[in-house]
């Protein structure tokens, strides 16, 4: 029997009663502080998908960190704070020893047949088979689980120079090629290391404070991907006061418009304290 995957595993959940999910972190998906907000918010997105009278597909996800996650169990409760008929609102939270370290609110909604159009272009980038393969290395231990391909803003390495771009746009899927469903969808959008990163040429001390994830795919373009390369371009607008936002695409090769994110982060500005 072929083990399960560590995202998977990651996301796997108990049902304590109609409303509690208990999970787990693992160090598979450790990050600087506590585990990789993209597992976790994929995590709360799961606990919702897991319940029985969830309607529709995620719209839209919010997630907000509010204390690090420890090592160990945790539990997700849930309320649907209202159903209405084509689209239903949650609110999560997750907990260990009764303290709540992470909140959640949830859209989702029947998808119709309506008018549809994109106004976005995705980024010019080689095809990823073009590219050579180009992680953080081993800075960071859950980046190990993915194949990115950077087109441009790669990971600074040790003698980096500030760059006055934020962006980064690169070529990315899971290593195992795993196929990509709304909770692998939700860690993807937050796959890009923090735009101060690259602004000040190196390692600051930072972590996102609220992330929101939008998606634009439904099930029948989500299944068509399967496990194929996502294109994901990030930046910020503006750095200031020890916050700075993050924005991001994700698109597939065909030009489909997957999802979008934008984060604030907290950053700590160690020339300005030293």
């Amino acid at each position: 029997m072929t083990p399960p995957h560590p995202f998977d595993n990651a996301i796997h959940l108990e049902t304590i009663d109609g409303n509690v999910r208990r999970g787990r972190t693992h160090p598979e998906w450790a990050n600087m502080v506590g585990p990789f907000g993209g597992i976790t918010a994929a995590v709360m997105l799961r606990a919702i998908e897991t319940q029985p009278d969830r309607i529709g597909e995620p719209l839209a996800l919010t997630v907000n960190f509010t204390a690090p996650i420890a090592d160990g169990d945790f539990d997700i409760s849930l309320r649907a704070a209202r159903t209405n008929r084509t689209n239903q609102h949650w609110i999560a939270e997750l907990s260990q020893d009764g303290a709540v370290t992470t909140t959640a609110t949830a859209v989702f909604g029947v998808r119709r047949a309506t008018w549809a159009d994109t106004e976005a272009h995705p980024p010019p980038a080689p095809p990823p088979e073009q590219l050579i393969p180009g992680g953080p290395g081993d800075f960071i231990v859950w980046g190990r689980l993915y194949d990115m391909r950077f087109v441009e803003g790669a990971f600074p390495g040790e003698h980096a120079q500030p760059n006055r771009s934020s962006t980064s746009t690169l070529w990315m899927r899971d290593s195992a090629q795993r196929p990509v469903d709304y909770p692998a969808l939700a860690a993807l959008c937050d796959i890009f290391y923090p735009r101060v990163f690259l602004r000040r040429g190196g390692f600051v001390p930072s972590g996102t404070i609220s992330l929101t994830t939008y998606f634009h795919a439904d099930q029948q373009q989500l299944d068509a991907l399967g496990g194929d390369y996502v294109l994901g371009i990030a930046h910020a607008n503006r750095f200031s006061g020890g916050y700075f936002d993050q924005s991001a695409q994700l698109w597939t090769r065909g030009r489909a418009l997957l999802a979008t994110s934008h984060q604030i982060v907290y950053f700590k500005d160690v020339c300005a304290t030293s």
